[in-house]
């Protein structure tokens, strides 16, 4: 199901996706946190297992796409929700796209998902520096709930966890 708002058009899954998903992820994070190869192939491993075991009950994928070239990303892995909940994963706004509303936009239809489906609670994972995300979480409810230093992808980060309890 797709549906269209200021040029954009909303719609799941596509063909070529798990590429362009990746590419725009690849892309962004190497340019501006120097992100290695080891980011890259992170993503698009992980995406591709999660668009194979993708269940329509219980996860979802939004694509945002101007033309043909992905806006916009994001999608909820339902597969831990009934023990740590529903996950918030690749989401990612183009450059050109950002500023716009289109990642408010995003979120919100993802946690209106969540609350479909039941879910007690969602949770995402983050770094520290992604301050307009940070905002995005915190006006949708959701809490810093867990932070710690690591040294992945070629590069020392602040991870960190948010949640958002639902019901």
């Amino acid at each position: 199901m797709s549906s269209r708002a200021d040029g954009i058009t909303f719609t799941g899954y596509f063909p070529g996706v798990v590429g362009k998903v990746t590419e725009l992820h690849a892309e962004y994070y190497s340019e501006h946190w120097g992100f290695d190869r080891s980011f890259e192939t992170q993503v698009g491993r992980e995406f591709a297992d999660f668009i194979e075991g993708f269940m329509e009950s219980r996860d979802e994928l939004r694509t945002a796409v101007r033309g043909k070239t992905l806006a916009g990303s994001i999608a909820v892995d339902g597969s831990l929700a009934a023990t740590e909940g529903a996950r918030i994963r690749w989401f990612i706004v183009a450059p050109p796209e950002q500023g716009k509303g289109l990642g408010k936009t995003l979120l919100l239809h993802s946690v209106q998902f969540c609350r479909r489906c039941g879910y007690e609670k969602i949770f995402l994972w983050t770094f520290e520096g992604l301050k307009k995300a940070k905002i995005l979480y915190e006006q949708q409810g959701f809490r810093l709930s867990y932070e710690h230093e690591v040294d992945q992808w070629g590069a020392h980060i602040r991870e960190q966890k948010f949640e958002l309890r639902l019901f």
